[in-house]
This record gives C-alpha cells, structure tokens and sequence, in this order.
C-alpha cells in the first residue's frame, strides 16, 4: 500500500498550482488582447455574419480599448491594488467567454443546428461568474462587493461589441441568462464553501491563500502575521564548533542550529543560514541539524529573537586535538564522523539516493547510544546532498547502524592537534539561481599529516549525484573531499516555476563548474591552515516556531478545497455541456 505524504509534502505538492498563473504580466496583457479579438472575430462571422464585419469593423479597436482601460480599473477593487493580478484575472475570464462562442460554433456545425444567440450572453455571464470566484478567493474582495463589480469588464466589452440596437434582445435572451445567472450561482457558494474548508481551525481558507500569494510579491506581513498567531513558544538549542587560531586573529565556526529553514521564501526564517553567516562575519558552515518544518520561525520578529540570543551561547568544552575521521559504509547509507574531545560529530547522508529530512526519532536514538558510551556531546548533521522522499524504514535502520558503528569506531581513534584552514566564495563571482547568498564554503583539516575536505553550500538540497561528481573531481587530484553539506535555505534568488519551488545545486550549475569552485577554495583553505583549537559552544533561547499543527491545519484546508473544487468543476462541465445540445 503506498504511504500517504506527510503535511508539509501534500502542501508542496499543491505548490504546483501557482504555476498555472502566467510569469509575467506582460504575457497575460498580451494574451487577454489576442483572446477578445477572437471574441470579437466569432462574434461577427458566426453569430452576426449577416451583419457584415466589414462594417464594424472598428469594434475590434473599440474591445480591445475597453478592455484595457477595464483591467487599469479592476486594480481599484483589489486588496493590493495589483496590476498583474487583475490582468491575470482578465486573461482566464475572457478564455472562458472565447471558449463558450467556440463551443457554441461548434455544437452548432456537428448538431446540424441553428448558431444560438444566447451564448452570447452566456459566455459574458460565465465571465463574470470567474471574476466572482477569483476576486473573493485570491484578492481579497468580499462577495457582496464581488457581485457588484463582477460585470464590469464583461458588460463593457459587450457594450461596445455588439450594436445598440441589439444590446436588449441578446441580453434578455432566456437560455442564456438562466445559465450565466445559474453559474454566478454557483461560483458563489463555491467560494463560500472553500472559504470555510479549514474550519475550525482555519477561519478563512482565502485570507491563507490572499497572504501567501501577496508574498511571493514581497508583501510578507499578512503571511507572517497569520503564522505567527498559530505558533507556539519552545526552547530551542544550537550547538557550535567554534575553532580559534592560537593568536586569536582567526576564528571559523560550524554552526548547527536548533530551527529549520523556512517555511518558504521570503517569510519567516527562510534565509537563516546566510542571516547567521553573515552574523559570524561569514566565517562559518550553517549545517542542517536533525529538524524538519514543525521547527520553522514564523515572522522576522522571531528570526531577529533568535539571532540576538545566539550571542549567550555558553562554551562547554574546550580542546587542541581530534580523531581523523571514520566512514561507515552501509547499503545507501553512510556516515562520516571526527571525535573532538569526547564530543563525535557526525555527518548522515543516502547521497546519490537522497531523502527528506532526516527524522527527529534517528537523532533520539544516535544521542542514547552515545550517552551510553559516555560520549560528551554528540553534534548531527544532516548533509542534505541529495533529493528523495522520506527516509524509508530499511534505509533508516542502516543509517542507525552506521551510525552506531561510526560511534563505536571513534572510541577506539588516537587524537591528534588540529590544523585548520577555511575559504569561501565571498570574493567571487558565483551567482546562479540554485546557490543562496552565502554561496560556497570549504575547510581543510589537517590531522596527523594528513588533509581532508569538508565542502559547504547555502542551497536548497542538490541534485542526485553531483556529490559524487565532484569528489570524483577532487579525488583525480589527490584531493579528500569527505563530505558536501547544504544549508537547506529556503532562499530564492530567482523564483522558480517547477513543482518543488526551488533549484536544488547542480540542477542549474553543472557539476563541473561547481567543483571549480570548490577547488579553487580549497586551494586557498589549504594555503591558510594554522594551528588551533577548539571550543563547544551551546545555547538555550525561547521562540516561537510553527510546530506540525498549523502544517496539519494548513495541509487539511487546501484537501478540502480541492474536494469541493473539483465537485464544482466536474458538475459546472456537466451543465455547460448540456448548453450545446439546446
């Protein structure tokens, strides 16, 4: 039996439903003009052919204007005042008022019957019907005030399209008004029913969808205001490695923080991992610690909170020497693990398989068995280096075996001082739209004589197998790339129109080209080794995060709609088509 997807998965997955709105306005704008001139066209050569385009001509220019003008004022009525949506709006309204002419043309030539008038009418009604539905769900209009403007493009169009003189006998054509009166109707209740899909938890399924679409213009407030009344206050903690020159002049710290990226671009702390780099004068790797979405901060507020905290953390332990490292091979899974001290620090991955986020029970587990062998503290990193689906439960019993062998391996490693060198892209021009704005980072470890590589990225995860490609790369060069971890930020440079909502590394930079990169940091790492030491640091804060409620709420609301969406869809297809047979 196929195992359903988690919360946050199934509202990813909706996420693939914003990208039936067109990327540009510029294209609705267009579009929309190239649609009404098809109205107008079928207009006059199949309904009123015996009128003569040839004489009216000058409706087209006339449409075309109206309309125009008609979207510059639907602005007015939006929430946001937002050009781009009233065009969007206007492009899907007149396709179903195009389409209905179409379809009337046709019934007519397969039907062997007369071309009814009433689609006129028809097609201008089931336009407004849409703009019902669109204006009360994604901007922000009440339905009452929906009903009031919801004929104004169309009723203009059709004013200048279709002579005077005929504008009372087409408009009171019976058949017509009864179906376009019978879709206002219905889009009506439609949006009063999806409204309330998420209750009680959620009051209003569309003030959800109206603050989630208002940021991905920017305007995060209303997002982050909803979000932040459904979360909750929970101690956090963030462990640090932090590792000092001698002289004190250089410092480097590997960072795993006690929240999660997200919960998506640009709300909340969906850009923490560079917030914190650049807070650590960009001398540093934000690592995934072992967390999933339930540990996202909601607002700016909460990210801010967090930061400023982070400057108490508290030093636990401090020391000059630890093990070289141990790699644990076990089917897919594989862990890598250095001892400094008695504090291990471990580095999960299935890469090239890919998984989600590694799963908080893993973590429970791999602390109790290193507690039980008297370990210190015990520091996780989920490399997240890889794409896949939740961790399967033969690939999570591997990856705890190896865990456990990584553990039991490292007791048994002699220590050794630690030489430290660390380089990042900061001074390079590595801009791509699959790397957030930390770019790439790399530090070289040199323990008893010898180098090994850790390599960094602040991206959304990577694509399958450019882990390998590149330590491939390096390894040609007797270079020891043990490991490439992502940041997980949720970050976009760009916004990407694909199903995920992101670019994971490597799926736009080629494999190649990172690896470059990261060779030529590594190249300048290595040139910077010095003497060190290092030092524990942990920290206790209380924030808000948004725990798996609000995902289960949220996950819940966008199922209903979509139930009753697709009921709507299904009976208005049935009783439109019955139009065609009359």
């Amino acid at each position: 039996m196929e195992k359903a997807p988690d919360d946050v998965s199934n509202i990813h997955n909706r996420f693939s439903l914003t990208l039936v709105n067109p990327s540009s306005h510029y294209f609705s704008l267009v579009v929309s003009m190239v649609v009404a001139a098809v109205t107008v066209l079928s207009t006059y050569l199949g309904y009123l052919n015996y009128l003569g385009f040839e004489d009216n001509w000058f409706r087209l220019p006339l449409v075309l204007g109206v309309l125009y003008v008609t979207q510059l004022l639907d602005t007015r009525f939006t929430k946001k005042k937002e050009y781009s949506k009233s065009l969007h709006s206007s492009l899907f309204g007149n396709m179903l008022w195009t389409v209905t002419l179409l379809m009337g043309i046709l019934s007519s030539i397969v039907l062997s019957k007369d071309l009814e008038p009433f689609f006129i009418v028809f097609g201008l009604l089931l336009f407004a019907s849409f703009r019902i539905g669109i204006y009360t769900t994604t901007l922000g209009v009440s339905l009452k005030k929906a009903w009031t403007i919801c004929l104004i493009q169309p009723l203009a169009m059709f004013l200048v399209l279709i002579p005077q003189d005929m504008w009372i006998s087409i408009l009171s054509e019976p058949i017509g008004l009864g179906y376009g009166i019978s879709f206002m109707i219905i889009a009506s209740i439609w949006s009063v029913l999806t409204d309330r899909a998420g209750r009680p938890a959620m009051e209003s399924t569309h003030k959800t969808i109206q603050a989630y679409l208002a940021s991905q213009g920017n305007d995060f407030e209303d997002a982050e205001k909803l979000m932040e009344q459904r979360s909750n206050e929970t101690k956090v903690s963030t462990s640090q490695i932090k590792f000092l020159t001698h002289d004190g002049e250089k410092e480097f710290r590997m960072v795993l923080p006690g929240i999660h990226p997200g919960p998506y671009h640009p709300v909340g702390g969906s850009n923490i991992p560079y917030l914190i780099y650049k807070n650590l004068s960009s001398s540093a790797m934000i690592m995934h610690s072992i967390s999933d979405h339930a540990l996202n901060l909601p607002s700016r507020n909460e990210v801010e909170k967090y930061l400023k905290n982070l400057e108490n953390s508290k030093i636990k332990e401090e020391g000059m020497k630890c093990t070289e490292p141990v790699t644990v091979q076990i089917n897919k899974a594989r862990v890598t693990g250095l001892l400094f001290g008695n504090n291990p620090l471990l580095f999960l991955s299935l890469s090239p398989h890919g998984m989600e986020d590694i799963p908080s029970y893993m973590k429970t587990e791999i602390v109790q068995y290193a507690d039980n062998r008297n370990y210190s503290r015990t520091m996780i990193v989920d490399c997240h280096n890889a794409m896949g689906e939740e961790i399967s439960k033969e690939d999570g019993e591997d990856m705890l075996k190896a865990a456990k062998s990584c553990l039991d391996t490292l007791i048994t490693k002699d220590s050794f001082p630690i030489e430290l060198g660390y380089a990042n892209t900061d001074e390079m021009d590595v801009w791509t739209e699959d790397l957030g704005m930390a770019g790439l980072g790399i530090v070289c470890l040199k323990i008893n004589e010898k180098k090994y590589f850790l390599g960094w990225a602040d991206s959304n995860n990577m694509e399958n197998g450019v882990r390998e490609k590149i330590i491939e790369i390096f390894s040609k060069r007797d270079y020891q790339l043990l490991e490439i971890c992502t940041s997980d930020t949720h970050y976009a440079p760009v916004k990407a129109r694909n199903r995920n909502g992101y670019y994971q590394l490597g799926l736009i930079t080629s494999a190649d080209k990172l690896a470059k990169w990261f060779f030529e940091i590594a190249k300048s790492a290595e040139a910077n080794i010095s003497s060190t030491k290092f030092e524990i640091l942990e920290n206790e804060t209380n924030v808000k995060v948004m725990g798996q409620g609000i995902y289960e709420d949220y996950s819940k609301a966008l199922d209903n709609s979509l139930k009753i969406t697709k009921g709507f869809v299904i009976g208005g297809v049935v009783f439109f088509v019955s139009s065609l047979f009359l």
